[in-house]
């Protein structure tokens, strides 16, 4: 059958209907986006992650902190512990970028070995509450009954003990140090991790892939680190970044009390305890400093954790 000139014409590709244009070109579009490899899980969050400017903002900023609490005293010609009287006092400089103290110490020195005191405690403390509220919470989810149930009561009276009340006690014993600081935060620090790990743990134990394992006989430690811990690991991340800023805040508190790092060594509470009387004097810098990084790092890893409970919510991915 032969199409009039008039029907052959209409069906040229000029005179296509933009309608059937816009099919193809969904079909097209639909066709790449099957051929397109998925992204994971971990690139789908990172990938959220990125589209956060303000938990972007407070990453770059942290590790930016991290770079100069390991450079920074190097680069400084003066050490933490160098005293000058007849420099004391000096406001910031070419000579001293932040100005000095009381003692004619170098500020900007010391700011940076803060810093390094305080990100290893954050990290220390974050990471024993890993690995001891990890392990305790996923036996007490796992197990259940009897099990859960002591466990849990031990739980409640450790998270009912006084907190100064327990720091105070191990300096007595053991004596002010950083050893002590890092002991008296995991001490009962754990037990928050401990809590989330046993309710994620609680929900994902029924499931079908663990049912499954538990019948072919797997062990309890196995179905625990290759079943259970992948899938909270979004909870676990998000409770790290927020205990980091918590310990950083607990050891500025006590060094700022005489109860954490000793002179002459720096940490930023120390560094505010020696500020208190300059202040009023007029030597603001003293205090600006330490006050400045403690305050900006505890708003980074606030806002970086936010960021991570956005971009690790299952349900938030498209």
């Amino acid at each position: 059958m032969k199409l009039s000139d008039e029907t052959a014409s209409s069906y040229s590709p000029d005179n296509v209907p933009d309608d059937l244009f816009k099919w193809k070109e969904k079909e097209r579009g639909a066709a790449e986006t099957v051929a397109r490899p998925s992204l994971s899980y971990w690139q789908d969050a990172w990938k959220r992650l990125r589209k956060n400017k303000i938990a972007m903002a407070g990453l770059v900023f942290l590790i930016l902190l991290a770079i100069m609490a390991v450079i920074g005293p190097m680069v400084s010609p003066f050490s933490v512990k160098e005293q000058n009287l007849p420099n004391q006092f000096q406001p910031p400089n070419g000579t001293h970028w932040f100005g000095t103290d009381s003692l004619g110490r170098d500020v900007f020195t010391r700011t940076w070995y803060g810093a390094r005191i305080s990100l290893f405690v954050g990290l220390m403390a974050a990471l024993i509450d890993f690995f001891v509220g990890v392990v305790y919470g996923g036996v007490s989810g796992y197990k259940g009954g009897r099990t859960d149930d002591v466990m849990m009561r031990i739980i409640e009276i450790l998270y009912g003990l006084p907190y100064l009340l327990v720091v105070i006690m191990l300096l007595v014993v053991m004596g002010p140090s950083l050893t002590t600081i890092i002991i008296a935060l995991t001490v009962t620090g754990w037990v928050g991790m401990a809590r989330i790990v046993r309710g994620q743990v609680l929900q994902i134990k029924n499931f079908e892939f663990v049912l499954a394992s538990k019948s072919f006989g797997t062990k309890t430690w196995r179905i625990i680190r290759k079943n259970l811990l992948p899938n909270t690991m979004g909870p676990i991340i998000v409770q790290m970044t927020l205990t980091v800023p918590s310990a950083i805040f607990a050891e500025a508190f006590l060094s700022f009390l005489g109860l954490g790092i000793q002179s002459p060594y720096a940490s930023w509470g120390v560094m505010a305890n020696d500020a208190l009387g300059a202040i009023l004097s007029g030597n603001w810098w003293t205090l600006f400093f330490p006050a400045f990084f403690i305050s900006f790092t505890m708003f980074a890893f606030n806002v970086l954790g936010d960021g991570l409970q956005d971009a690790l919510d299952p349900k938030l991915r498209k």
